[in-house]
């Protein structure tokens, strides 16, 4: 009796073991990103059954790691003088809601790549300079964002359009400057939003529409006029700031009133009109004599709008009978390049010969044009001749864009010491731009084509490019860029013993070694 006993207890003690092990072990991505983000964070001792190899997060009971089976949904390490970064996989943690380590001392900039389902980003009060990284406009359920007593710089970034779910935004005592984007107007769900204590200029229209209870816009150079909508603002704070006193100016002549906000609970008064003490009875008149100006106003621009329609379809007739008369394929030079970029280099001249590069031109590579449909021309696109690399891999190669790892800085940006896996070291330029917005794929594409065939001797070959969104600058300041540097440099060093590096020096005494 007391074997059959001790048989059924093994029995049950294996089944409660083999459920155990198949409910607590992590998804394999979430346990290489935690890993990376504990080397990241300095092996912190507050950490407590992190291991930066192996483990079970979910099994072990990993300080702070939340699990929902397999996945990690909750990572909670508030206020715990944690020391560091924050990696480079963060986007792995597909299935994370929640990403809270304020409180700490994470510094360096932001990764590009965040968690991609967040619902709540809390990093307030520590060390984390740049600017907001594009990936956030991404996070189409993220509720929460808290942002505050940081380095963030630079403009906020026109980010805000798809996140709909957002209610709560602080982005306070930091060193943000320019004006507010036009895309906070999509946050149709915004209640709080909190700002003060940066640099911020312009005015505070695009908040006008929203359903905000809580707004903070104090100690800025906010200036203009104050929306009527926000005055009805429960809670606003707007002291330290040039905003101007006194009601709005009124529209201008012939322009219809603004429409009336929803959630408007005062009626305004009409438009005073500034005319002395005319009597009331004079109103009738003026409105008349208004009446009779607008009028006249819409029967001339009536008649300007058919006689540019005329011209214009003239125009598009004509142009469409030369279109015709050209062959079916033709092949046209390189870009000229722009006049202001021409007058730049004009005055580049000046500089002593002993400093100017006699700049060959390069091979003629034609680009061919076909004819498309309705007579236009498309462009056959140039293959790239240059590798590809991504966020991750530069972030990798660069300790995450580490301050340890830049060896110069120009007037578009830093460049970055970058090592890679295979023992290659190159230089790698990350262009600081807030608002990246690039509005065709093709011109991207089409202008590292070019960039990666340029030969010179004193340009360094591109030995690759980032294709990913959030790290491509614009274009026209790649390639205004580039021509001044094919204009103003010069070759002060030469390795005899391999072709693939050179050392340039600019009159701004800027010195860069690439390789590739």
């Amino acid at each position: 009796m007391q074997t059959n006993h001790f048989l059924l207890l093994i029995f049950f003690a294996s089944i409660f073991l083999s459920f155990t092990c198949v409910h607590t072990t992590t998804d394999p991505s979430d346990v290489q990103a935690l890993q990376v983000l504990y080397t990241s964070l300095n092996n912190a001792a507050q950490l407590t059954n992190w291991k930066p190899n192996n483990g079970d997060p979910c099994g072990e009971s990993w300080r702070g790691v939340t699990c929902e089976g397999s996945a990690v949904v909750s990572i909670e390490l508030p206020d715990l003088g944690i020391d560091g970064t924050l990696g480079y996989m963060l986007s792995s943690f597909t299935s994370l809601k929640t990403l809270d380590l304020s409180g700490n001392n994470i510094h360096d900039a932001f990764p590009y790549q965040l968690p991609p389902n967040l619902t709540s980003l809390k990093l307030a009060n520590n060390n984390l300079s740049g600017n907001i990284p594009y990936s956030i406009s991404l996070m189409y359920n993220l509720n929460y964002m808290n942002l505050s007593h940081n380095m963030l710089a630079q403009n906020v970034g026109d980010i805000f359009n798809n996140l709909t779910s957002l209610t709560t935004l602080d982005l306070s005592h930091n060193n943000f400057s320019g004006d507010l984007p036009t895309s906070l107007s999509s946050l149709s769900s915004i209640s709080t939003f909190h700002v003060q204590n940066n640099q911020l200029t312009g005015s505070l229209n695009s908040l006008a529409g929203l359903p905000l209870t809580d707004l903070n816009v104090a100690n800025n150079r906010f200036n203009g006029w104050i929306p009527k909508e926000l005055l009805s603002v429960p809670t606003f704070i707007y002291d330290g700031n040039s905003f101007d006193n006194g009601p709005a100016p009124p529209p201008p002549p012939y322009t219809p009133p603004p429409a009336k906000p929803h959630n408007n609970r005062t009626r305004s008064p009409p438009p005073r009109t500034h005319k002395g003490s005319d009597a009331p009875a004079s109103d009738t008149s003026s409105g008349k004599k208004l009446s009779l100006g607008t009028i006249l106003g819409i029967s001339l621009g009536s008649a300007f709008f058919i006689l540019f329609t005329v011209l214009v379809l003239l125009f598009c007739l004509r142009k469409g009978k030369k279109t015709k008369r050209t062959p079916r394929t033709s092949t046209v030079n390189p870009p000229v390049i722009p006049e202001k970029v021409n007058a730049e280099m004009q005055e580049q001249r000046v500089i002593p010969t002993a400093s100017v590069v006699d700049l060959k031109t390069p091979p003629n590579e034609n680009s061919t044009y076909e004819n498309g449909k309705s007579g236009s021309m498309k462009r056959v696109k140039s293959p790239i001749t240059t590798s590809s690399y991504t966020v991750a891999t530069l972030q990798t190669a660069t300790n995450s864009f580490s301050q340890d790892n830049i060896i110069g800085e120009g007037s578009l940006g830093r460049v970055y010491k970058a090592d890679f896996p295979n023992g290659k070291m190159m230089a790698v330029k990350k262009i600081d731009n807030a608002a990246l917005s690039l509005q065709e794929e093709d011109d991207f594409v089409e202008a590292v084509s070019n960039m990666s065939r340029l030969r010179h001797p004193n340009i360094v070959p591109l030995g690759g490019y980032c294709p990913e969104p959030e790290f491509r600058p614009p274009m026209s300041e790649v390639v205004q860029a580039l021509v001044r540097l094919m204009q103003r440099a010069s070759v002060v060093k030469r390795r005899p013993s391999d072709d693939s590096g050179f050392i340039y020096k600019t009159p701004d005494h800027e010195a860069y070694e690439m390789s590739y």
